[in-house]
C-alpha cells in the first residue's frame, strides 16, 4: 500500500514540531547607526561646520591693536563754579547748602559748609547729587592746593581675628578724626568767614538754613 502523499495531521497526545524561526535575543543594531557610529560625525553636521569656517575666514579682520582705555573725569556742569553754592540731596548732610571749591581728579566735587555755619565738613560729593543755586561768593583767594583725591582715601588696617566671645563683647568704636585735618578744617572756616560775613549777614543764615519742601511747592517749577 502506497503512502500518503498529501499532509499528515499530527496525532493526538503528540508533541508540537519545533518552530524553524531563530532564537530570540538582543537586537542587532542596524546598518545606518553602525555606519554613523563609525564615521563619529553626521553628515549635515559636518557639511555644516565647513560653512561656519568658510564664513568665519571672509569675515575675519586683520589684528587690530586694542585700545589702551584711560579713566576721564566726568565734565563738570556748566552751572557749576568755584564759590557756588549747592544743596546737597544725598548723604548724611541731605538739606544742607554748602560752598564748591573745585573739581577734583576723579571727578568728585570738593565743598565745604562750612563747618563752623552749618556743620558740613570738607567733603567729596558727586555732582549728580546737588542742586547748583543761582548764589555765588568769591573763593578765589582760598588755597584749597592741599585738597586732593588721597587727602580723603583711607587707611586701611590689617586686624586681628577674634575669637567668639570677643566678637560679640567688643563695642563699635567711633573713628578719630586726625588732628592735622580738624586744623586745616580750621583754617580753610576762617579763610571763607570773611567771605560770608557775620551771623547777622543773609548769606550767613541762608547757609545755615536747611533746605526743605513742603506741601504745594513744585519743585520743577522753582527757580534756584
Amino acid at each position: 500500500m502506497a503512502p500518503p502523499t498529501g499532509p499528515v495531521s499530527p496525532k493526538k497526545g503528540a508533541a508540537p514540531a519545533p518552530s524553524k524561526s531563530p532564537a530570540t535575543g538582543p537586537k542587532a543594531a542596524p546598518k545606518a547607526k553602525a555606519a554613523v557610529a563609525a564615521k563619529g560625525v553626521p553628515k549635515k553636521i559636518a557639511i555644516a561646520k565647513k560653512v561656519v569656517k568658510r564664513v568665519q575666514l571672509k569675515t575675519r579682520k586683520a589684528n587690530v591693536p586694542a585700545r589702551k582705555l584711560t579713566a576721564r573725569a566726568p565734565t563738570l556742569k556748566s552751572k557749576i563754579t568755584p564759590g557756588t553754592i549747592l544743596i546737597l540731596l544725598a548723604g548724611r548732610f541731605r538739606g544742607r547748602r554748602v560752598i564748591f571749591l573745585k573739581q577734583l581728579t576723579s571727578g568728585l566735587l570738593l565743598v565745604t559748609g562750612p563747618y563752623a555755619v552749618n556743620g558740613v565738613p570738607t567733603k567729596r560729593v558727586n555732582q549728580r547729587y546737588v542742586i547748583a543755586t543761582s548764589a555765588k561768593i568769591d573763593v578765589s583767594g582760598v588755597d584749597v592746593s592741599k585738597y586732593t583725591d588721597a587727602y580723603f582715601a583711607r587707611k586701611s588696617e590689617k586686624k586681628a581675628k577674634k575669637s567668639e566671645d570677643e566678637f560679640f563683647a567688643a563695642e563699635a568704636s567711633k573713628p578719630v578724626i586726625d588732628a592735622a585735618r580738624k586744623s586745616d578744617q580750621k583754617a580753610l572756616d576762617a579763610a571763607l568767614a570773611s567771605k560770608v560775613g557775620g551771623k547777622n549777614t543773609l548769606l550767613y543764615k541762608y547757609l545755615g538754613a536747611r533746605f526743605t519742601l513742603t506741601h504745594g511747592m513744585k519743585p520743577h517749577a522753582m527757580k534756584f
